[in-house]
C-alpha cells in the first residue's frame, strides 16, 4: 500500500511575512535612521511611517527583490524631510552620547547636506557597496563617489581620530548599537497602518461629499438660461445741447429796473409806463 504524499506546506500569509520583515529589520533600521539625524525620538517615529508605509503598499513591498531596502529608503526619506524643522520640540534629541567623539561625530553628520550624509550613512554605517548606494540615494555611481569622498574628508577634518576609513565604520556602528531602540510590537504596527488607512478613506469620503453637496446647490441656484451681459454705454452724437434761459435784453433790463425802483403796490406795479 502506497503512502500518501505530504501535503505541500501552507505559504506564510502577508501578515506573517510582514512580521517577519519587521522582527529582523526594524531594530537595525532604527539605529541607521538615529546616524541620519541624530534624534532618537525621530528615528524611531520615521522607521514605524516607514513599516505603516510598507504594510498599506504591502503587495508592492512583497514583490520587491530587497523589502528591507524598500522599506529602509521609505525611513530615510521621512527622516530627512525638511518639513520637521517647523516641528515644536525639534531640539530636544534626548540624552547626549557618553564620549566625546560620538558628539562631535553625530554634529559634523548634522551639518552634512543630507545627500552626502545618507551616502555616508548607506555606505560606511550600513556597508552597502557602492552601486547599491547610488541607487538608494537615486544618482549615479560617480555622483556617489565624490559625494562619499567629500563627506570623509569633512569628518575627518573635524574629528582627526576619524580620518581613516575602517576608524570611522567601527564608531559608526559603535554609535549606533549605542542608540538601540524598541519599538511597537509588528501587530499593533498593522493595526496603526489599518487604522490611517480608514482615517484617510473617512477624510475621503468627507471631502467627497463635501463638493457633491457644493455641486449639487450650485446646481439649484445658478440661473437655468442665458442672460446676455448689459453693454457697456456708448456716447450717442446728434442731439441738440440743452436748453438753458436767454441771456436779458435792453428792454427787459429797463423793465427789471423799473420794477425795483417803482411802488411795491397799487395799479403802477401791475401796469408799469415804459414809454
Amino acid at each position: 500500500m502506497e503512502k500518501a504524499p505530504n501535503p505541500p506546506p501552507e505559504s506564510p500569509s502577508p501578515g506573517e511575512l510582514f512580521d517577519s520583515l519587521y522582527e529582523l529589520t526594524s531594530a537595525a533600521l532604527v539605529r541607521q535612521t538615529y546616524l541620519l539625524t541624530g534624534h532618537r525620538r525621530l528615528a524611531c517615529e520615521a522607521v514605524e511611517q516607514a513599516f505603516q508605509h510598507a504594510w498599506r503598499h504591502w503587495p508592492e513591498v512583497a514583490a520587491d527583490p530587497d523589502p528591507a531596502g524598500w522599506v529602509r529608503a521609505a525611513a530615510h526619506e521621512y527622516a530627512l524631510s525638511p518639513w520637521h524643522r517647523l516641528r515644536p520640540g525639534r531640539e530636544r534629541r534626548g540624552t547626549p552620547p557618553a564620549h566625546r567623539q560620538d558628539r562631535e561625530l553625530l554634529a559634523v553628520l548634522g551639518e552634512l547636506p543630507p545627500t552626502y550624509r545618507r551616502t555616508l550613512v548607506l555606505h560606511d554605517g550600513v556597508g552597502l557597496p557602492l552601486p547599491e548606494t547610488a541607487a538608494e540615494t537615486e544618482s549615479s555611481t560617480a555622483a556617489t563617489t565624490n559625494r562619499l569622498r567629500h563627506a570623509r574628508r569633512i569628518v575627518g577634518a573635524r574629528v582627526p581620530e576619524l580620518s581613516a576609513v575602517h576608524a570611522l565604520r567601527e564608531r559608526l556602528a559603535r554609535l549606533a548599537e549605542e542608540s538601540a531602540a524598541e519599538g511597537p510590537r509588528p501587530a499593533r504596527m498593522r493595526k496603526l497602518s489599518e487604522r490611517r488607512t480608514r482615517q484617510w478613506t473617512r477624510a475621503a469620503l468627507g471631502l467627497t461629499a463635501a463638493v457633491v453637496t457644493a455641486t449639487v446647490f450650485t446646481l439649484h441656484t445658478a440661473p437655468g438660461h442665458y442672460e446676455p451681459p448689459v453693454p457697456h454705454g456708448a456716447p450717442v452724437g446728434g442731439v441738440p445741447a440743452r436748453m438753458g434761459p436767454q441771456s436779458p435784453g435792453h428792454q427787459a433790463g429797463e423793465l427789471h429796473a423799473r420794477l425795483t425802483e417803482g411802488p411795491l403796490s397799487g395799479p403802477e406795479r401791475l401796469h408799469p409806463d415804459l414809454d
